[in-house]
């Protein structure tokens, strides 16, 4: 009967590709792509990219329906972690002198769209899913017509959520779990009533990550500038501090100290911030401002890592012999089964996505600007496919306008 069962499967999926995906045959797409690193001027369209087929048993290729930025794009944008990350591609280019093998360079980390191609051993995802993911830097991003991905990067995207709605979360969902749980020792069953501090919290893993801690039973403090007080307690948050006033230190040091800060500031905010902490209670302090990348930009992939290495060394020693807190780095990390958990609690309302500015896919340099002016309120989104069918109702609504009607009074006339 398996052999059946799974025969019939493959018959499923073949006939369905032929349905969706007329676009399996085409090997060219429209991407936005970086040839060099710099400044928004590099980003240049390009409509002659190479389709990303799959290529291994595990693979799941994405018809992209909306892609959003995060500060790492920018970062990456002007060469941030690019000895790094093309290690991390291939291996074999430590002996490699070319140094332009990683061009033309495709950015985005955020992908939500339909599977168009599914490798022989992909078992969770068949074509015509609508799904969403985090891309890995070392991996061709989401600015794209296309994307391939690994099963295990990919999930079920939220029902009740739109493309434009779902591209916003992947990567800081990642992000904020790999810092939260990894690092921060957080979990649904261990957090109720753990005092967290989010510095700087409104922009994109800020705002997930009060909603989530709210819906894990967390009580949690955040600081971001004045004017965003009240999206950040509109999202749950039970006490905001603005980080601009005079007496921001302070009002922090007269509350209860905190078991967990994740911060997303770095720079002068570990000075002032250890001491907000629990001392010897297995309180810890989580930055995601971490010098690896830049080390090894700067020093070479060794002296770098060896330099990054060190300083997470003597810090977390320094602050364990000290106050008895740990020190820690968050990171990102690839995670399809953690971004399921997530889609459960967007689709029963605990997370709302914060989207704050949209763009279509000819705007991608717009995009760029919007994020580099900093002061983010959520996340910035581009729509690559403009199918997205909720947007499409309501451009449809707003298009009712007065040439609708002159186009009736012509057929009239005709």
């Amino acid at each position: 009967g398996l052999r059946t069962r799974k025969w019939a499967g493959w018959s499923v999926c073949f006939r369905r590709n032929f349905i969706t995906s007329p676009s399996r045959l085409q090997s060219c797409m429209s991407a936005w792509v970086i040839d060099q690193y710099g400044t928004n001027g590099v980003l240049k369209f390009a409509e002659e990219i190479t389709v990303p087929t799959v290529n291994s048993p595990s693979e799941v290729m994405i018809k992209v329906h909306a892609a959003s930025l995060n500060p790492l794009d920018i970062s990456m944008r002007g060469g941030y972690g690019a000895k790094f990350l093309k290690l991390r591609r291939d291996p074999m280019s430590v002996m490699d002198n070319n140094n332009d093998s990683e061009f033309p360079l495709i950015l985005g980390r955020d992908v939500s769209g339909v599977v168009v191609d599914c490798g022989s051993e992909v078992t969770h995802f068949v074509p015509g899913d609508e799904v969403w993911a985090a891309v890995p830097p070392w991996k061709q991003g989401s600015l794209a017509e296309f994307v391939t991905l690994t099963e295990y990067e990919v999930s079920q995207k939220p029902k009740l959520l739109s493309h434009t709605e779902a591209a916003s979360i992947p990567y800081v969902a990642n992000t904020a779990l790999s810092a939260l749980v990894n690092a921060g020792g957080l979990c649904r069953d261990s957090s109720s009533n753990k005092r967290v501090l989010i510095t700087g919290g409104s922009g994109g893993v800020g705002t997930f990550s009060i909603q989530l801690l709210k819906a894990w039973g967390a009580h949690v403090t955040v600081t971001c500038s004045q004017n965003a007080e009240g999206l950040i307690r509109g999202l749950g948050a039970d006490e905001v501090v603005d980080y601009t006033a005079e007496d921001a230190h302070e009002q922090l040091g007269m509350m209860e100290k905190f078991d967990v800060i994740l911060d997303s500031v770095g720079g002068e905010t570990e000075h002032w911030a250890m001491g907000l902490l629990k001392p010897w209670s297995g309180a810890k302090y989580v930055t995601l401002v971490t010098p690896l990348l830049f080390n090894t930009d700067s020093m070479g992939l060794l002296g770098g890592m060896f330099q990054t290495g060190y300083t997470l060394h003597s810090k977390a020693t320094q602050n364990i012999v000290s106050s008895g807190v740990f020190y820690r780095w968050g990171f990102y990390a690839p995670d399809g089964p953690a971004l399921d958990e997530v889609s459960k609690l967007m689709d029963a309302g605990k997370i709302l996505p914060v989207v704050e500015a949209q763009f279509p896919f000819t705007q991608v340099p717009q995009a760029f600007q919007k994020l580099e002016q900093g002061h983010a309120r959520g996340k910035t989104v581009v729509r690559v496919a403009e199918e997205d069918e909720r947007q499409a109702e309501e451009l449809v609504q707003d298009s009712r306008t007065e040439s609708e009607q002159e186009v009736q009074e012509t057929a009239k006339q005709n």
